[in-house]
């Protein structure tokens, strides 16, 4: 392990945690995230699941969102288990190193001491992921106890309470599903610590522009911000 090591995981660690506050973080900048446009319309959504008296298709939807986030949490632990198979394969995996045309440095402690820093990775995905699925569960039964339509007309407050609770708890299953994806994402960056320092600091910045573009500049993002653009153009109208 070299100091350009220690520089290639600092880059790493300063990414992973740049990026996550630009898409999450309380701050605001003029330029919205991916992210942040979502979580007006999971509100947008549970609004106007009140109008509707049969809500089997709102069910459906969180059923949906908890199945996507079980199956990435599965993934995180077939992951997991690779990379100690990995740890048992390491005589194996150097021969294969001694093999190639360029030199890896760092010999058998260097390699494993990289496979137990994926393992970190994959085990805060799915600790990520697993979190998610239990909010999901919890928003569920917030769902669950909306008011119905006459009831909103009774107690307007009350029901204005439960909505937010509804909304802030569906949010937050998604906040943490997010950041689950996020390790899964910079682990392929993280892979180019196994050749080398400088490749491992290349792969992160490539990963991290990536994820930037598609938060900030992706066609999915523009289709987003044009629905909000038209939202509120509509509500000025109105007013």
């Amino acid at each position: 392990m070299t100091y350009l090591d220690g520089a290639a995981i600092v880059l790493f660690l300063l990414s992973w945690a740049l990026f996550a506050w630009l898409t999450d973080g309380a701050r605001r900048f003029g330029r919205q995230s991916l992210t942040r446009l979502m979580n007006r319309n999971r509100a947008l959504w549970i609004r106007n699941s009140l109008k509707r008296d049969l809500r089997m298709i709102d069910t459906q939807i969180i059923a949906g969102l908890q199945n996507g986030t079980a199956f990435f949490a599965s993934t995180a632990i077939i992951a997991i288990g690779g990379c100690f198979a990995l740890l048992g394969a390491t005589d194996q995996v150097l021969r294969v190193y001694a093999d190639l045309p360029i030199s890896i440095p760092g010999g058998r402690a260097a390699f494993e001491l990289k496979v137990v820093g994926l393992i970190t990775i994959f085990g805060h995905a799915f600790f990520k992921f697993g979190w998610s699925y239990r909010l999901f569960n919890y928003s569920s039964i917030l769902y669950g106890a909306l008011p119905m339509r006459d009831e909103l007309e009774r107690a307007p407050e009350r029901s204005e309470k439960l909505v937010e609770s509804a909304i802030m708890m569906n949010v937050l299953a998604g906040r943490h599903f997010n950041a689950g994806l996020r390790s899964i994402f910079l682990s392929i960056g993280y892979l180019g610590w196994f050749i080398g320092p400088v490749v491992f600091m290349a792969s992160t910045l490539l990963v991290l522009a990536v994820l930037v573009h598609r938060q900030f500049f992706s066609a999915a993002r523009q289709v987003l911000a044009d629905n909000q653009a038209a939202t509120e153009s509509q509500s000025g109208e109105k007013s």
